[in-house]
């Protein structure tokens, strides 16, 4: 590669020429008879797996094959989470199993980015105990990926810059934070449905939660490059496209326009085309009126909404750093069931705050009940270095943590199965997978975002119309009939 060796860092050299200069390198591997291939290890939310789809998009613009498999890749790149201990763990503990594959290709070139890796502590690990990973790259450093795979295959050092990036957001620069180029190649995981990332960041800042120090502040993209992103996705053939922030409610905040969520919702509601929308993650105190209105008023938008409440106690909630209560969270709740009766819900719940106590508990059993959710995500705390909550005084055990998450699940686990058979008898609209799943059969998603399996004649990724038949925990049984007339 004639990358002068003084200019071997990769901030010395721009992406379209680190491009450039990798597809030089993939040619020669093609014209010696070795087809280059990458690799892209996702963990995490939805947001990941859309970060992830630009990093695919990226290794393909290289010259790379994009495959599932890291035995037989020459790139490897690795998009963490750092959202709760176990993920991070298992994202290292995965890390460090490549060690043996690059032994025996010891050209392969590994970078790990995400949230994890845009933590300063956990990037120094990276550079200190794992000396087969080549460089790190935060959440803002996507687009400069080529540029840190040039500088390796030139025989540059082995790069970490996030190990040298403040840990506590408030006191990092916003250039570090600029928002990802609008021309970033995609190379997406399926061909019906699309992740499009409306913003990035957050400025909520609850006390558990480490992404605003690994995201920065919220940044809105610019409605019009929304739009044409899903007039694009509709035109090829997408049937559902969701919608990603970290709180997608706050859309629209620092724009030079006057365009806030409800706004854009209605605007992409408007486009041509057999296609629905969905979004996530939505914050309560967010859920305003208009943003109700437009989710009745329009069809193509999903009547299914994730709405986190965390925990059914005000106190645990003012620790949390939640700024609403469970009763104001209880009137979002039930203005969305009035103006569309058939909604889905859903909601996260964390157990085991600090200072949670049996009382706090079992208002969060109270708000189960209360709500009647079709499925919720739950977690036991996991503490965030860097963040309020972590220094605060946890009195539990993990044996009442685990005791109470069972509790939880039981509860739970009786509201989803009654309100999945009560579904028994009605007709849906299913979008179909891609492909059938290793039994042979073709599984899709109602509007509610509930997996169904379905009997009869399917195309994969298009919409059909399936009665409901039987009912699990986690799944429906529907049997393709024809559209309603």
């Amino acid at each position: 590669m004639n990358i002068p060796k003084n200019r071997i860092s990769p901030f010395d050299i721009d992406s379209a020429e680190a491009v450039s200069h990798v597809r030089e390198y993939t040619n020669s591997l093609r014209k010696s008879g070795h087809e280059p291939k990458a690799y892209v290890m996702t963990f995490g939310c939805q947001q990941n797996e859309a970060d992830s789809e630009k990093l695919a998009g990226l290794c393909s613009l290289m010259g790379y094959k994009i495959i599932d498999t890291a035995e037989e890749a020459d790139l490897v790149l690795v998009n963490t989470c750092a959202v709760r201990e176990h993920a991070e763990q298992r994202a290292l503990s995965h890390i460090g199993e490549l060690k043996f594959i690059k032994e025996k290709n010891p050209d392969m070139i590994i970078g790990v980015g995400g949230c994890m890796a845009s933590r300063q502590n956990r990037a120094e690990k990276l550079k200190v105990s794992f000396p087969h990973v080549d460089f790190s790259f935060s959440t803002a450093q996507i687009h400069l990926v080529p540029s840190f795979i040039a500088a390796r295959l030139a025989g540059g050092r082995r790069f970490f810059p996030a190990a040298n990036l403040p840990l506590h957001g408030d006191n990092t620069p916003d250039t570090y934070y600029a928002d990802f180029p609008e021309d970033l190649p995609v190379v997406r995981g399926s061909t019906s449905r699309a992740w499009v990332s409306i913003m990035y960041g957050c400025n909520n800042f609850c006390t558990y939660c480490i992404v605003p120090y690994v995201r920065g502040r919220e940044r809105s993209r610019r409605p019009a490059d929304i739009e044409a992103e899903v007039r694009r996705l509709v035109e090829r053939g997408y049937r559902e496209i969701t919608l990603l922030g970290q709180n997608v409610n706050s859309y629209g905040r620092g724009l030079d326009e006057n365009v806030d969520f409800p706004a854009l919702l209605e605007r992409l509601a408007k486009i041509d085309g057999e296609f629905r929308i969905r979004f996530t993650t939505s914050h309560p105190k967010d859920v305003s009126p208009d943003l109700i209105r437009v989710m009745a008023e329009n069809e193509k938008i999903a009547r299914q909404f994730h709405l986190p409440i965390q925990s059914g106690s005000d106190r645990i909630l003012h620790a949390m750093n939640r700024k609403y209560t469970a009763q104001s969270y209880f009137e979002k709740i039930d203005a969305l069931r009035a103006a569309m009766p058939d909604i889905t819900l859903t909601t996260d719940i964390i157990v085991g705050f600090p200072g949670e106590t049996e009382a706090d508990f079992e208002d969060t059993l109270t708000a189960l009940r209360r709500v009647r959710y079709d499925m919720i995500f739950s977690f036991i705390y996991s503490p965030r270095e860097g963040t309020p909550a972590a220094k605060m005084i946890d009195s539990l055990t993990r044996e009442e943590k685990t005791e109470r998450f069972a509790r939880l699940l039981e509860v739970q686990n009786a509201i989803t199965l009654e309100k999945n058979k009560a579904e028994i008898g009605w007709i849906e609209r299913v979008l179909t997978d891609d492909a059938p799943g290793e039994d042979g059969v073709m599984h899709g998603r109602n509007e509610g975002n509930k997996i169904v399996r379905l009997t009869g004649s399917a195309e994969p990724g298009q919409f059909v119309w399936a009665r409901i038949t039987d009912a699990e925990p986690y799944l429906l049984h529907g049997e393709i009939v024809p559209p309603p007339r």
